[in-house]
């Protein structure tokens, strides 16, 4: 089955913050994703609330409850006290951990599994007992999937910034993609899930920021996505599933979801706003499911 899509509308929410003026309407470009086929919304509420605000989340659990009830809600952020009380408040189905710094524009690394799991073990169980499931952010790195599974996550998400930052240089984007392939590989291997997000623009998420940042470089995106593959094949081998996120397009979809055929998900935000202002929201959400594979 191809990747699921879930909409990130951070963008959405930054544009309408750029004024005090209720739009673009958040929830009603949401509606419109869900309703060309999107599977679920993404947000990442930051503390300073510059994009996705706080009372933003309660109308989309609404939304997809009331409109939408195949559909999932996921939020992301860092689990601080104040987030995790978010978290269960409006009761998302998935929630993504990334260890992005407050001030930070957008995330762009993945969490260090060993050097971190004394921090995330208790915060996954905390979030399983609440019957979420959970995915954590993760780089390129194969060799981290059994500590990301011994957390207890159900998947990882792909950083895929790298890979999509490779997107006029194919020989970058490659390699970057087989990187990505490796480390969901090894989440696959642990028993995890694996999710994919940025720049493509438990579960642990692959971050695919690299990958996505060397779209004029062909060399060294084939780097990166062969580094996602091999992560991708330690995840799975770790029994995780993998989601894949951050500067994805419809240009570097195709590629990543033919090297991680089992990819779970991919959130996307930055680059299907800017689509959207080109194609609109219902065409760019079908070209996104479309790459994807629906």
């Amino acid at each position: 089955m191809p990747a699921k899509l879930s909409v990130n509308l951070n963008a959405i929410a930054m544009l309408r913050n750029r004024r005090d003026l209720p739009w673009p309407d958040v929830i009603g470009v949401g509606r419109l994703a869900l309703a060309a086929g999107a599977h679920g919304l993404t947000v990442h509420p930051r503390p300073d609330e510059r994009h996705t605000r706080h009372s933003d989340l309660p109308e989309i659990r609404a939304l997809i409850d009331d409109e939408f009830p195949r559909a999932e809600f996921n939020i992301e952020g860092y689990p601080s006290e104040d987030f995790l009380a978010l978290v269960e408040k409006h009761q998302p189905e998935q929630v993504t951990l990334v260890p992005d710094d407050p001030s930070q524009a957008t995330s762009d690394h993945g969490w260090n599994f060993i050097a971190d799991a004394a921090f995330l073990t208790p915060i996954v169980r905390r979030l399983k007992k609440g019957g979420f499931r959970v995915s954590l952010f993760s780089d390129a790195d194969p060799a981290g999937m059994a500590a990301a599974r011994d957390t207890g996550a159900d998947r990882i998400e792909l950083y895929t910034g790298p890979y999509g930052s490779y997107h006029s240089d194919s020989g970058k984007a490659a390699k970057e993609l087989e990187r990505l392939g490796k480390t969901a590989d090894a989440a696959f291997a642990a028993g995890l899930q694996v999710n994919a997000g940025h720049d493509l623009t438990v579960r642990i998420e692959l971050y695919t920021g690299p990958y996505g940042s060397y779209h004029s470089d062909s060399g060294k995106a084939a780097k990166e996505l062969e580094g996602l593959g091999k992560t991708a094949d330690a995840a799975f081998a770790a029994g995780l599933q993998v989601n894949a996120g951050h500067d994805l397009t419809v240009a570097n979809l195709p590629a990543l979801a033919r090297r991680v055929p089992a990819l779970a998900e991919v959130s996307i935000g930055h680059g299907l706003t800017a689509d959207a202002l080109e194609y609109g929201m219902a065409g760019t959400v079908g070209r996104f499911l479309r790459a994807c594979g629906w």
